[in-house]
């Protein structure tokens, strides 16, 4: 029968790679001008001004632009800038990191009429009238802040006449792929960073693997998240369709096969085909982290909770109008009802399936351990976008004290749970 780890590790992809290709910090409405300048090759430096703010951002970014911009410097004014929101003092002043993809000449289609008469459109089914015109794109990986977009069509656009040095054809295609690699690269380098300094960190909770099941799965997981940043930068690229997800899925499990040393997989039999389908669609019949349609009796009552929890969170927020009409995803009411949620697919992962299966068996509890811990890490996250918004002010004063009594009664207890998994992984090595 076609491995199980195998088949999890599909439904997880299928499951969250919409989530993180859409995760960005997509500023261009908010800024009044700015520039970059490419005409030293090998990095992209740069200023934008914020509507509203009076200081500009700077960019020190490695890598090169496409070739319609390689070697030139551009000049860009917003016609129209909207007020920069709160939540965008957050980000940060410098950024430093490594280039995406920087161009001027990505064609898109521009509507032809005001966005406000999209519904009509909509509703009636009336052809959209559009023409194609070219799109400014700036995207970069930024240490501070991650993934950083800038795409406009109706900006007003000034390059530089002359190029210092120039990209050919080839070179651009392979400057592409380079831009692609580099961001990979970059991102693993901050997930290892993030890693290390948790667990230095004397105040958090040390994560060191305490058994080797648990390095093992640890592993797993890492390896699943690196899969997943390198089909997701791709799907941005290349269209999130399910022919595309297939094709670059298979492409990236042979990529990280061959970089890590390892034979490619057998193909499956007729027979293993047949069991593998059967095996799909039970596991999607039953999977409440993908589907949701788990049977409610099988729920465990702390993954109820959090379920129950999360919708409170979501309504209050809606029912007092604290959230900003357009606010980005990093505004953070929407990291505080995001971080419960997801926190509550992984604890559904781990526990659905009833307390007489607790605590789980040995051959699961590694993977089980992985949930907790990343359940774990998006409470945490819930709990830091709630001292945000303290801070900020983003709610009522007595909303907040028994959300954050709640949270971290709700964190204590997954605790307590990542130390009974622990401990069935440390029985097990000793036998």
């Amino acid at each position: 029968m076609p491995s199980t780890e195998r088949q999890k590790e599909r439904l997880y992809l299928v499951a969250t790679f919409y989530k993180l290709s859409s995760m960005a910090w997509r500023i261009a409405d908010y800024i009044e001008r700015g520039e970059i300048d490419n005409r030293v090759k090998g990095g992209v430096t740069g200023q934008l001004w914020f509507s509203g703010r009076k200081d500009p951002i700077r960019l020190e970014l490695t890598g090169n632009a496409w070739a319609d911009l390689a070697g030139h410097s551009l000049h860009f004014d917003n016609p129209e800038p909207k007020p920069m929101p709160g939540h965008l003092s957050s980000f940060a002043a410098e950024q430093t990191g490594v280039v995406g993809d920087i161009t001027a000449a990505r064609k898109v289609k521009v509507l032809d009429f005001p966005i406000e008469e999209l519904e009509k459109y909509y509703k009636t089914g009336i052809p959209m009238p559009y023409h194609w015109g070219n799109s400014l794109y700036l995207e970069w990986y930024s240490v501070r802040n991650g993934r950083v977009v800038v795409e406009a069509t109706s900006y007003q656009l000034r390059v530089g006449t002359e190029a210092t040095w120039k990209l050919s054809e080839a070179e651009e295609s392979d400057q592409q792929s380079a831009n692609a690699r580099a961001m990979i690269d970059f991102t693993n380098q901050l997930v290892d960073a993030t890693e290390k300094s948790e667990l230095s960190d004397p105040d958090d909770v040390d994560d060191t693997p305490q058994s080797r099941a648990e390095a093992e799965a640890d592993a797993e997981s890492a390896r699943m998240d690196l899969l997943l940043d390198r089909v997701s930068a791709r799907l941005e690229r290349e269209g999130n369709d399910s022919v595309q997800f297939e094709r670059i899925l298979k492409e990236e499990r042979a990529r990280l096969r061959r970089e890590r040393g390892e034979p490619d997989p057998e193909p499956l039999s007729s027979e293993q085909a047949a069991e593998f389908n059967e095996w799909f669609e039970a596991t999607n019949a039953e999977a409440p982290e993908v589907t949701g349609t788990k049977d409610a009796s099988d729920e465990h009552p702390l993954v109820e909770h959090c379920h129950r929890l999360g919708s409170r969170l979501q309504e209050a927020i809606k029912r007092n109008g604290w959230l900003p009409e357009n606010a980005l995803e990093e505004h953070p009411l929407h990291e505080l009802v995001h971080g419960v949620w997801f926190a509550t697919a992984k604890l559904a992962g781990a526990l659905n399936g009833g307390l007489e299966d607790w605590p789980p068996d040995s051959l699961i509890a590694g993977d089980t351990l992985v949930r907790l811990k990343k359940a774990r890490s998006y409470f945490k996250d819930a709990l830091r976008a709630l001292d945000s918004a303290d801070a900020e002010k983003l709610t009522d004063a007595q909303w907040l004290p028994p959300v954050r009594q709640e949270l971290q009664g709700i964190l204590q207890t997954v605790e307590s749970l990542i130390d009974e998994v622990r401990g069935v992984l440390g029985r097990t090595e000793e036998g």
